[in-house]
């Protein structure tokens, strides 16, 4: 049986105009994406991305504007019978934003990674003039660095 689902993600940008993005390992395989995740049973896009940007990052955040929601048929990268649906908010934090991060790429530590079946995240800012739809693996994100910058006039 197919089923939806419905993740929600966050842009979140600093004072130097950087966007965070996620480098994660996940059964086996890197993806750069944004912080957010999947929505619960009985829980509301908004509530969902406080408690993942709580349980990811220790941030509590505000959520801002909403900036997309998926207009197109897109098939999960771990589960070929769910249809991914992805919602993404601007969110923002306190400055400045008390959050450990890396500066290059799926900088994971040995132990994170010893597991191949195992889930690691780091995170990271990229800075605004060298994000690009390459800066991320999903999709879906692609479409949404595309809209950023379109919208940005870059």
């Amino acid at each position: 049986m197919a089923l939806f689902n419905v993740r929600v993600y966050g842009i979140l940008t600093d004072s130097q105009k950087r966007i965070l993005v996620s480098d994660e390992f996940i059964r086996g395989s890197y993806f750069t994406k944004f912080p957010g995740g999947g929505l619960e049973f009985g829980e509301g896009t908004r509530d969902c991305l406080k408690r993942e940007f709580k349980e990811e990052t220790d941030l509590d955040i505000t959520i801002g504007d909403h900036i997309y929601t998926t207009d197109f048929f897109q098939i999960s990268a771990f589960n070929n019978i769910d249809q991914i649906i992805s919602i993404y908010y601007f969110v923002h934090a306190a400055d400045p934003i008390p959050l450990a991060t890396k500066t290059a790429v799926f900088d994971f530590e040995p132990h994170q990674v010893a597991n191949p079946m195992g889930e690691s995240e780091v995170f990271r800012w990229i800075e605004w003039n060298d994000l690009n739809e390459e800066s991320v693996s999903l999709p879906i994100d692609k479409v949404v660095v595309k809209m950023l910058k379109e919208k940005a006039g870059d």
